[in-house]
């Protein structure tokens, strides 16, 4: 069977040439190995997919590490399911990589994107400030009126304010493979992807792609 995705690290951006010899800014991603820990099918769970497990975990809980025997006792820091298509069927213990992923493929691409800590309403929502003039020395990037006080006496729930910013799972959807590196198994995908360098991302099939 065909696995929808695989989990894989960001390793920061660069410009390749793609098939038609034109210079392309892409983020690089290391695909895998990722190594299958547990199958899902109708009969049992009542649909089909596949469990897998990505990076080498400094230590496993017992609970953790009885999960992955049944893989061959693998060592493995981050799980992930994903759907499957037809084809060949997956064993346990099996390893997949880059090489599920073909240069012109669309694929969406999810991460955490990076914290930003406690910001306030000029950086976090794109506010404007106060005026500059008539005195205001010390007001320039402060948020203003929340609301009136008599009605409705409070604030309203999802009113943009200050407050923490980033650290919020983020979907791209519809990056362009431009090319793979089969040897260092990585894939140069076409745009930027959130998350930090060093950071987890989740690699899948487009499912909604754009003409």
């Amino acid at each position: 069977m065909t696995i929808e995705g695989l989990l894989g690290r960001k390793l920061g951006t660069v410009q390749v040439f793609d098939a038609r010899g034109r210079l392309r800014g892409t983020t690089a991603v290391a695909v895998g190995p990722c190594y299958v820990t547990q199958l899902r099918t109708p009969e049992k769970d009542g649909y089909t997919a596949v469990q897998v497990g990505f990076a080498e975990a400094r230590k496993l809980n017992k609970p953790e590490a009885g999960h992955l025997r049944a893989a061959g006792g693998l060592n493995l820091r981050h799980l992930a399911e994903f759907r499957l298509t037809g084809g060949a069927a997956l064993a346990l213990g099996d390893k997949l990589g880059a090489e599920l992923f073909d240069p012109g493929e669309k694929v969406d691409v999810t991460a955490d994107s990076k914290g930003r800590g406690f910001q306030g309403g000029v950086r976090r929502h794109n506010f404007s400030g106060g005026p500059k003039t008539h005195g205001q020395s010390d007001r320039h990037r402060a948020p203003g009126s929340i609301g009136s006080g008599t009605t409705p006496g409070r604030v309203y729930k999802g009113t943009r304010m200050a407050g923490h910013m980033g650290a919020q799972q983020v979907t791209v959807r519809n990056l362009e493979i431009v090319s793979r590196n089969d040897d260092q198994g990585v894939i140069f995908v076409a745009g930027s992807v959130p998350g930090p360098k060093g950071g987890l991302v989740r690699i899948r099939s487009a499912r909604k792609v754009s003409k």
